[in-house]
């Protein structure tokens, strides 16, 4: 393997335009990873939302409103119980396969796409939980006692306390979903990890491999300095 290594990163990397095809999956990758952590952190908000004012708030009066607010905690946590409990390789292929079988093959990156933000989305919930819990009560007191509604006090103070919080557990999602994006391969879909194992099936160098992990490395260190970088400045805001 190593005696011809230098021919080995040609043939794999340069020859036929082949870094084309890396930079083309690349792209998907990305695209991919940013599309399906917007959802995740717009879904997971919203239901670490439900679950703190169910949490919180006083048991409604009426039938109905009770009725309402068991229905809202059962399909919560159901949806937390599901998608934390099953591979998410498997609920990919049912996004793309069952959900969303009738639609056109090209349509399948984005069934993957919203198969990784469901998923996605339920860690975040906890995550996103935890971190309003973590903000004490008395913020939220004094919010409600300057005359903001519930919504205002949780938009305007609890949520950016939280954020400051839960930014590592946040940008460590993020990095497991870059990662996991690994297998929409079995989607129909060419990612940079796809685009490898394409290429490897028609050189049987191991380069192809070798190289996209060297490119995996590169986006977490980059991810991991933009996160510590976001973190150091919030704390010299909380300082000034």
């Amino acid at each position: 393997m190593w005696d011809n290594f230098g021919q080995q990163l040609y043939d794999n990397i340069i020859l036929n335009d082949r870094w084309l095809m890396y930079l083309d999956g690349l792209k998907n990758t990305l695209a991919l990873t940013l599309g399906a952590a917007i959802i995740g952190v717009v879904l997971g908000s919203l239901v670490a939302i439900a679950k703190v004012y169910l949490q919180n708030k006083k048991k409604a009066r009426s039938l109905l409103g009770r009725c309402l607010d068991r229905l809202l905690q059962v399909v919560c946590d159901l949806y937390l119980t599901v998608i934390r409990g099953t591979p998410s390789m498997v609920q990919v292929l049912i996004f793309c396969w069952i959900i969303f079988g009738n639609a056109s093959i090209s349509f399948n990156f984005y069934a993957a796409m919203i198969a990784f933000g469901v998923n996605s989305g339920a860690y975040v919930a906890e995550i996103v939980r935890a971190g309003i819990n973590a903000v004490n009560i008395g913020q939220t007191e004094a919010g409600r006692s300057l005359g903001l509604t519930g919504g205002m006090t949780m938009r305007c103070i609890v949520l950016p306390q939280a954020i400051k919080n839960i930014l590592p557990a946040l940008a460590n999602e993020a990095i497991t979903l870059l990662k996991e994006t690994a297998i929409v391969g079995y989607a129909a879909q060419q990612d940079i990890t796809y685009v490898a194992t394409l290429i490897r099936s028609r050189t049987y160098s191991p380069v192809p491999l070798l190289f996209i992990a060297l490119v995996y490395l590169i986006l977490v260190l980059l991810m991991t300095y933009g996160t510590r970088k976001l973190e150091r400045r919030l704390a010299r805001s909380d300082r000034s």
